[in-house]
């Protein structure tokens, strides 16, 4: 809130608003599924429901309900912005730093569905990214771009503000390129002068003015500021000054109000429920899309209708809650739900990292969180313009840990009936029932389940059919295999340490008992790299823990193969190796298995680009291995360090995506 004192409008928004609470309650118990709904007056004042307490940041604490993104989607229409900055000599020192604050400013009042260009001008005109020569979405990959080159500008030359607004116009009537198609606005920044620019007007935006144009006067200065506000007033926009950094934030989001006027005169035919993207919610709520729409004011003032927006509602949803209406489990671990925005952005996908935390809308693409494919790029399309349909790719997925590839996707479903035998069964929590009760230890769990089931019939509305029944034929079918086979094998006549199935329910059983103690896989098999990779291949797989040290002694390693596409049989074996050769086994993914060197039992499980580079280099102009290149958009990069020595082939091996050409 920028008004330091409580003023009489802040106390009558906190006075009217309090009726909503009302309407809060009686809509949480219309729809449950309500997480929590909020309301962002244009003065600044919040409410939400349920109440929570504020968490306050450790730095200054400058939360602004109009600077979040769902109150940004929900206020205004597309916009496309140009911003003209006067870098000519008189807005040296204090006054362009100022200016350069509230471009800044300006730019976080943008969401994805606006277009905008920032040009300085002095004697001449000229974008302040030479490679954006037309307008831009207002995404938060360019929004940074724009702003570091605004921080660099620099004051020299004489004002001419016909060749700034000339750069402005023809960016804006330009109909061959991407844009918003709805506002059109311009945004001047200067510290004053005398040119009007008329001619330039009557040229391009008069009679229809189908342009606004807001003027800044920025700093403290003596000028005459008649020909902003004339300017402003003469193209259907508005005047503003901002002596101080004070000043900034206020007057730099004051024109979506203006911008709203048309809003509220169209009624309820401009209402439209209007979707943000994944953004990290403010109170702790996590990754969350909100949906936003704006509340008008529909008084009358004497003979004229009021024309000014109350505010934005807006209702929360997780993307949890969205998760949970997905065909996970109907999919196979391979199969994944992807959904996007108009835009282009994830909403929903595997690789959207959600346990990381993003001060700012997370704007990844889909083509940046897949495998790169052309035909993708289709799909994204197609998908973009409402197009239903289907499409059959031969493509790569990344595994779990991100060291591999595995082959796409695959779907499976089955039915059957339950036997469960404590100790020996690992069974991975889904929500096969609403109330059964999430039990840390998994023995624990499994009883539970069993009472459970006991007192519930599995065709209960608070059960999961689907789910239910492959659990049911899942777990027959492994107590079948674990109590007549493999309890009639003798497992050190093979070598064996261990044995066990992972089943596409959830189910997990190991034979024998006692190893189920030192069971360190994931319990859902659709997380577990040795089951995702087995599903696809028609042989043997085998896997090691992955390490990037050599302090670890290895001492097995898993054999996994697909049986009846459903069952992954994975064998535990111990290394015996021959010393008059060098013999290695690699796993596809070019990470060490096994080798008959004893100085290389250590380094199992490492990238073999690592142990014998040269060997490696060789598998990979051979064609054995093939390299495939991804980047992570969502991580951060430690500074780089200077180095004056070249990379080595280690180096230029080292964390590379590695394929098997033979198995695909």
């Amino acid at each position: 809130q920028d008004n330091f004192k409580v003023t009489p409008v802040i106390l009558n928004e906190l006075n009217w608003t309090q009726a909503l609470e009302k309407v809060f309650i009686e809509n949480s118990r219309e729809d449950p599924s309500l997480l929590w709904q909020a309301f962002g007056s244009a003065t600044g004042v919040t409410r939400y429901y349920p109440a929570t307490p504020w968490r306050t940041p450790d730095k200054i604490d400058l939360y602004d309900v109009r600077r979040r993104p769902w109150y940004i989607t929900g206020a205004s229409s597309p916009k496309d912005m140009v911003i003209l900055v006067d870098v000519s000599g008189s807005v040296s020192g204090l006054t362009l730093k100022l200016i350069k604050a509230s471009v800044t400013e300006m730019l976080d009042t943008l969401s994805d569905d606006d277009y905008v260009n920032v040009a300085s001008f002095s004697e001449k005109a000229e974008a302040v990214i030479p490679c954006f020569k037309h307008l831009v979405q207002a995404n938060v990959r360019n929004k940074k771009i724009f702003k570091k080159a605004v921080q660099e500008m620099q004051a020299k030359g004489t004002t001419d503000y016909k060749s700034g607004f000339h750069f402005a116009f023809n960016q804006l009537l330009n109909t061959n390129v991407p844009r918003a198609n709805c506002n059109k606005i311009i945004m001047l920044f200067t510290d004053g002068g005398e040119d009007r620019a008329q001619d330039i007007f009557e040229q391009y935006n008069w009679p229809n003015k189908t342009v606004r144009v807001f003027t800044f006067s920025v700093g403290q200065h003596n000028y005459d500021v008649t020909p902003l506000q004339w300017i402003a007033c003469a193209n259907k926009g508005y005047y503003f000054e901002i002596r101080s950094i004070c000043a900034i934030r206020i007057n730099t989001q004051e024109y979506l109000d203006v911008l709203g006027r048309p809003m509220v005169l169209a009624g309820n035919e401009a209402k439209q429920v209007q979707w943000t993207n994944v953004y990290q919610d403010a109170l702790g709520l996590g990754l969350v899309v909100t949906g936003t729409m704006p509340v008008f004011n529909l008084t009358s003032d004497g003979n004229s209708q009021n024309q000014l927006i109350l505010g934005v509602m807006g209702i929360d949803i997780h993307l949890d809650e969205i998760k949970k209406l997905t065909p996970r489990y109907n999919l196979g671990a391979n199969g994944y739900v992807f959904a996007i925005d108009p835009n282009g952005y994830l909403l929903l996908h595997p690789n959207l990292q959600t346990k990381v935390y993003f001060p700012e809308p997370v704007t990844l693409d889909f083509l940046e969180a897949e495998v790169e494919d052309s035909r993708k790029q289709e799909i994204r399309r197609q998908m973009i313009d409402g197009k239903p349909g289907e499409m059959t790719i031969k493509t790569l997925i990344k595994s779990i840990d991100e060291v591999l590839m595995v082959p796409a996707m695959s779907s499976f479903h089955f039915e059957g009936s339950l036997y469960v035998m404590p100790g020996c069964c690992f069974m991975f929590y889904r929500e096969y029932c609403k109330r059964l009760f999430i039990a840390e230890n998994n023995t624990q769990f499994l009883e539970d389940f069993i009472s459970f089931m006991v007192n519930l019939t599995p065709d209960s509305a608070e059960c999961d059919l689907g789910l239910i029944h492959n659990l049911l034929l899942d777990s027959g079918i492994i107590w079948q295999l674990a109590t007549s086979v493999w309890k009639n094998k003798d497992l050190n006549t093979y070598g064996f340490l261990s044995l066990f199935a992972a089943t596409d329910s959830g189910v997990t059983r190991v034979y024998p008992k006692i190893m189920a103690e030192s069971w360190d896989e994931d319990p859902e098999p659709f997380n577990s790299n040795y089951y995702r990779r087995s599903l696809d291949n028609k042989g043997y797989v085998f896997s090691v823990p992955l390490r990037e040290g050599e302090d670890r002694q290895a001492s097995a390693i898993n054999t996994s193969i697909a049986i009846v596409t459903v069952f992954v049989i994975v064998i535990l074996v111990i290394v015996f190796a021959f010393q008059d050769l060098l013999c290695y086994l690699i796993d596809d993914g070019g990470f060490l298995v096994m080798s008959n060197q004893k100085d290389h039992w250590k380094k199992v499980g490492i990238f073999f680009g690592d142990v014998d580079p040269y060997l490696m280099y060789a598998l990979y102009n051979n064609s054995i291995f093939a390299r495939r290149q991804t980047f992570l958009y969502q991580s951060t990069c430690e500074p780089a360090t200077s180095s004056h020595t070249g990379p080595s082939i280690a180096d230029l091996l080292r964390l590379a995506w590695w394929t098997s050409a033979a198995a695909w």
